[in-house]
């Protein structure tokens, strides 16, 4: 049975932040994860997450200015001072938190840069980045994103994703696998879960089209998730999508993997 997590960046908006984590947990969560917790201090993210009897099972590395833009900094020539302060932001704070996956954010492809460059660069910045988090039994992601709602950004395929993960060449280096970037992008979930099956660390799902709940649209979740477990995957798999009213009125598509919002 998948081990679903609710980010908390986007359920639960009916409660404040660290009132999310007990809302999760009432209906059944065990796992969270959060796109950018920084705004509120960790020791305060910690003891929710220890109240509610919850995991941490990813957090992203800053993103820079999210109004102008910015979209991370790992694969952009001339920022690595900002990608190496933003590692150590996320860095010390998945320590404080117990949380032992990183999202490592790309970035956008600046203008007059070749996407080889910022490959280079990407490589270079993902290898310092999954040694360091070795060393503290922690590992590492990256997200192909698609085009339509992030244009630029320079990972957006999952080939390429393996192509920079072989290059990196680091075991806790792992392809965080999201179903609604990759069916926008490529299609074809079931053959390129098991094509990638090897390498991959994080599950997301959304539906598709509209990034709301995974039941309805072109993507059928059902057979999906069940193929996963066929094929042995024993991660989380986080529900990162936008409620369409409500996020207890939207959940009853998880029932059968254990959440009963119901349950308040």
């Amino acid at each position: 049975m998948p081990r679903l997590a609710a980010n908390l960046s986007w359920l639960f908006q009916e409660y404040g932040y660290l009132a999310r984590f007990e809302a999760a947990r009432r209906v059944g969560f065990r796992g969270v994860e959060c796109l950018f917790p920084y705004d509120t201090p960790a020791e305060e993210t910690a003891l929710a997450l220890q109240d509610a009897r919850l995991a941490m099972a990813l957090i992203n590395t800053p993103a820079g200015d999210w109004q102008k833009g910015e979209r991370g900094f790992a694969g952009v020539p001339g920022r690595e001072f900002e990608f190496h302060a933003g590692f150590d932001q996320a860095f010390d704070y998945a320590c404080r938190i117990g949380c032992t996956r990183i999202h490592l954010m790309a970035g956008l492809v600046p203008e007059g840069v070749a996407l080889e460059a910022c490959e280079a660069v990407f490589v270079e910045n993902l290898r310092e980045a999954a040694d360091r988090l070795a060393r503290h039994g922690m590992s590492a992601t990256i997200e192909p994103l698609n085009s339509i709602d992030v244009p630029g950004y320079m990972l957006s395929g999952s080939r390429q994703a393996r192509r920079l993960i072989e290059a990196v060449g680091r075991a806790n280096l792992k392809l965080q696998w999201d179903a609604y970037h990759l069916q926008i992008m490529e299609g074809n979930l079931a053959v390129s879960f098991e094509r990638d099956r090897d390498i991959i660390g994080h599950v997301q799902i959304a539906g598709v089209p509209g990034r709301n709940e995974p039941d309805s649209g072109e993507i059928n979740y059902w057979f999906l998730l069940a193929r996963m477990d066929a094929l042995g995957y024993q991660g989380t798999v986080g529900c990162e999508y936008r409620p369409r009213s409500g996020t207890l009125a939207g959940l009853g598509w998880a029932r059968s993997y254990g959440i009963r919002p119901e349950a308040r």
